[in-house]
């Protein structure tokens, strides 16, 4: 996925865009380790550290992800939000995520509560974003209602534990890196690497069952497109 097209160098840094954007890409396209990136790296040729791989995704995953999200489409009018529990150095955080009926994660955001405050902290931030949805659907969590309430939105709110299975597996892919990492160091680094890592997915993760096989493979080569179109936008 290396681009071969030419690309201008980002000042100070000896690697072209397209070796950057490439290291960034695997390592949040797959369940990948920062030695796993160094050796697919290696294995072309490229001899890089794991720390400066690191410290590209640090800077230029959040770029990339922001590039990626500036071009996507108006969601869905359905939302589906849920929240998670997730440690950093032993206390507990939530992770509140939302997705549209197409399974596409719509934001992210880490919070140390759990209650109405933040959840109307979260549905707030979504509203800015996206605009008003005509249907949310929660689990039976109070504070979601009592959020509403305050922010006087007039949606269908459908609490119902059993009809949000949708966002439950959009977890999993969380779960599963949390894992790989050791667990987050920081809210600060979880909100960086899952808002990337969830811009990522949507990208290159489409609900390929419901596709031909032709019509995935014009999806993936749209999205590498639009991967290094980002890349090319990358500030030092």
């Amino acid at each position: 996925m290396i681009s071969q097209i030419s690309q201008p160098r980002l000042k100070g840094y000896r690697f072209p865009r397209s070796v950057i954007s490439y290291a960034v890409w695997a390592y949040h396209r797959f369940a990948l380790s920062l030695r796993d990136v160094e050796d697919l790296l290696a294995e072309r040729g490229i001899k890089v550290s794991y720390e400066t791989i690191r410290s590209w995704i640090r800077k230029f995953g959040t770029q990339i992800a922001k590039h990626v999200r500036a071009a996507r489409q108006q969601p869905s009018d359905k939302w589906h939000l849920d929240e998670v529990v997730i440690m950093i150095r032993g206390v507990k955080h939530w992770l509140w995520r939302a997705v549209d009926s197409n399974g596409e994660v719509l934001d992210i955001l880490v919070q140390s509560r759990r209650n109405a405050r933040a959840a109307k902290r979260f549905i707030a931030r979504l509203v800015a974003r996206w605009g008003t949805p005509r249907v949310i659907v929660t689990d039976k969590l109070r504070s979601y209602g009592a959020a509403l309430r305050k922010l006087a939105l007039e949606v269908d709110h459908r609490a119902h534990k059993g009809i949000n299975n949708r966002i439950e597996g959009s977890h999993r892919p969380t779960r599963k890196r949390e894992k790989i990492q050791g667990r987050f160091k920081s809210a600060r680094q979880a909100q960086r690497f899952l808002a990337a890592h969830d811009e990522t997915a949507n990208l290159f993760r489409p609900r390929r069952h419901k596709m031909t096989a032709s019509a995935y493979r014009q999806k993936r080569a749209a999205a590498f497109h639009q991967w290094n179109e980002c890349a090319i936008e990358l500030a030092a």
